[in-house]
């Protein structure tokens, strides 16, 4: 996915599915022969997510009960309609400082969102960080291209976003795979709670494209659950990370269940993990700029 050059709508949001454009041209080649590539610089189709309904309903604040009864089968965690129901209030109750981190992203982006750049939040799944960082840049002819493969998440973002009336910067809200979405021309990019769940051997690949997508002078955020390679430490913070959760009102049966569904999905690395990486990905300034327990948020300069 390269710029976009669509015109968008005025109110400064347009959305589209890609795994929606990818089957309907494997269709469409299926029938003349013509080939099934996905041109991921392509619009939405008229009937494609942004324009489904006028009318999607607004995601309204539910308390997470996912794994408040036991469950006979666990399986692997993943971002559907349950947990999108839920998702503003599980994030909340689940990671320490969390609202601070998006509000401090925004002005991060402020700060070092270039004129005539893209902003991208990959695996933006409500769009909080799009948010952040549409009500705070500045900059002119700067747009955010905002990529999840939840097709749940992309259309309860596009609602909520299009409820912002704030700012004028335009934003493109992908449902599709964030490691087949080019990066160019980019003056910030955000992979907030995101490169966790990426395979790990395909993460400094990841990295490398988005270093090499950045402007000099661009910023990677990156915020991470992170472990620790002493068990007397990790046990400290896995143990008070359960405790905020409990002050938070989840029950022992929820935290355990949801951590066994995480098991297989999300994979934490240490602090020198990351930072070594973006070191091998060419970033020369490397720094952690927010810590709480066990959740960290870094920036890589170019």
């Amino acid at each position: 996915m390269g710029a976009h050059k669509r015109p968008l709508p005025r109110s400064g949001l347009l959305c589209f599915n890609v795994f929606e454009e990818r089957r309907h041209k494997e269709l469409a080649s299926e029938h003349s022969g013509a080939s099934s590539f996905c041109d991921h610089q392509a619009g939405a189709r008229s009937d494609g997510l942004m324009n489904r309904r006028k009318d999607t309903q607004i995601v309204t604040k539910k308390t997470d009960a996912i794994y408040a009864a036991p469950l006979a089968e666990m399986i692997d965690f993943q971002f559907d309609e349950k947990v999108v129901a839920v998702f503003p209030d599980m994030i909340q109750r689940s990671v320490p400082g969390y609202g601070m981190m998006i509000s401090t992203i925004g002005i991060l982006a402020a700060r070092y969102a270039q004129a005539g750049s893209h902003c991208y939040d990959l695996g933006c799944s409500l769009g909080a960080v799009s948010l952040a960082m549409r009500q705070r840049i500045a900059q002119p002819e700067c747009d955010i291209i905002a990529v999840d493969n939840s097709p749940a998440m992309i259309e309860q973002g596009c609602a909520l976003l299009a409820r912002d009336m704030t700012s004028t910067v335009p934003v493109t809200m992908i449902c599709g795979d964030l490691q087949e979405v080019a990066i160019a021309n980019a003056s910030v990019v955000v992979l907030n709670f995101t490169l966790q769940f990426i395979p790990v051997e395909e993460r400094l690949g990841l990295i490398k494209r988005i270093y090499a997508g950045l402007k000099p002078g661009g910023i990677l955020i990156l915020s991470e659950k992170i472990a620790f390679a002493e068990p007397e430490r990790q046990q400290f913070h896995v143990e008070l990370h359960h405790d905020f959760k409990r002050a938070n009102g989840y029950s022992d049966l929820e935290i355990s269940q949801k951590r066994t569904a995480l098991e297989n999905v999300l994979t934490p690395e240490s602090l020198d993990c990351h930072q070594q990486r973006l070191h091998a990905a060419g970033f020369n300034f490397v720094d952690l700029w927010f810590q709480c327990l066990n959740f960290v948020s870094m920036v890589a300069i170019k």
